[in-house]
């Protein structure tokens, strides 16, 4: 794999498994500049909720995120242990998710998300934006052990500079559409069938890169 496709392979990965991060991140933003107005308007009034910033949710974002390549890197080295042709049985992981969700969907509750940021159990706001994308993103850990389980140790190592910087452009871009709730409707409604689609087909390719379809068919033929 060329250094292109292994930025390429990255960035879709990155993108099909945080499309929902984007709800979530506009939802933040959104929430952070009607603080601003409001503590313009009210000046020296205290509210219930937590004061959000911008750096919080950035801060948050990248612990939260950082937890998660952490977890699967310690899965995939797990994984290692486990002879290749069957590493390839994760792949079914993705396709499991995939199916799920053209079967259920994936459904963000606002209210759920806000209660989740002002519930008090953390008390920083950076800390309880981490949680959330932690909590949210555990088809993340579901994706990522078998995706990086076909990659070499240097293509692991751009994979995850890339993803961390995809973080970046990620909160960027939340940031900037936290103004527009048609899109993040729109992203909803493609997502729900996209994002499914991409699952099933990054647990094929898994099978197939590992040749535990082969393995399997041997096994039978045995």
């Amino acid at each position: 794999m060329t250094l292109i496709l292994n930025v390429i392979s990255a960035i879709g990965a990155f993108i099909v498994t945080n499309i929902d991060d984007i709800f979530v991140l506009m939802l933040l933003f959104s929430q952070a500049k009607a603080q601003v107005k409001t503590s313009e308007g009210l000046k020296g009034n205290q509210t219930e909720n937590k004061h959000i910033s911008p750096k919080d949710i950035i801060i948050g974002q990248y612990l939260g995120f950082t937890l998660l390549v952490v977890v699967s890197l310690l899965g995939t080295f797990g994984v290692m242990l486990i002879p290749e042709k069957w590493v390839g049985l994760l792949g079914l992981i993705p396709i499991y998710l995939g199916i799920m969700l053209f079967i259920k969907g994936e459904d963000e509750d606002e209210n759920a998300i806000l209660s989740s940021l002002n519930s008090g159990k953390y008390n920083s706001v950076f800390l309880s934006v981490a949680f959330i994308t932690f909590a949210n993103g555990g088809d993340n850990i579901g994706i990522y052990v078998p995706f990086f389980s076909t990659l070499t140790m240097n293509q692991l190592a751009v994979t995850v500079i890339t993803f961390f910087i995809m973080v970046a452009i990620w909160c960027f871009i939340g940031y900037r559409l936290a103004a527009f709730k048609h899109v993040s409707e729109t992203l909803e409604n493609y997502g729900r069938w996209i994002i499914p689609i991409v699952f099933i087909g990054l647990g094929i390719y898994i099978m197939v890169e590992n040749e535990t379809f082969s393995a399997l068919l041997s096994l039978i033929n045995y």
